[in-house]
């Protein structure tokens, strides 16, 4: 019995190693840690944990589609794989969630910016999980200058 559990533990990281996992698990909590910390500091309900566990999740479902694709389900010729579906579900999860935290108060649109930055971390974890961290931390400083760069804009912009 003990064995066969420590055998499961120990083989469970056919495609990527155990190190590369937890160092894109990582990059993807830091990296969506930062676009919660900027709706964080902003006093939105979305914050910094829900930033971050948004692109650890996206980031495991890319893991987690990586080593579905190795293993044996069946004839090989029977077998269909497809990682856009992935992509798919993460979207389409994030999206509902992001969707929750826009409202209508008084007449106004509010949480709109912190929903598309949800969704962004969710697209960030999953560009860390296909091992794209140049890539992702490219969108991350992107998304950073651009909400924090035209907040303080259209905070300061005569007339307003």
């Amino acid at each position: 019995m003990i064995d066969a559990i420590l055998n499961e533990l120990d083989g469970s990281f056919t495609t990527v190693p155990p190190l590369v996992a937890a160092i894109r698990l990582t990059f993807a909590a830091l990296l969506g840690g930062v676009l919660g910390w900027e709706r964080e500091r902003r006093d939105k309900p979305a914050g910094l944990r829900t930033h971050m566990l948004v692109s650890i999740a996206a980031c495991l479902f890319i893991i987690v589609g990586a080593q579905l694709g190795t293993m044996d389900f069946g004839a090989p010729d029977s077998l269909r794989i497809d990682p856009l579906r992935l992509i798919e579900a993460v979207t389409a999860g994030v999206a509902f969630l992001a969707a929750g935290l826009i409202f209508t108060a008084g007449g106004k649109v509010r949480n709109i910016t912190t929903g598309a930055s949800l969704w962004l971390a969710g697209a960030i974890g999953l560009a860390c999980g296909a091992g794209q961290m140049p890539l992702a931390l490219m969108a991350t400083v992107i998304v950073v200058v651009v909400v924090s760069g035209l907040g303080w804009l259209e905070r300061h912009w005569p007339g307003r």
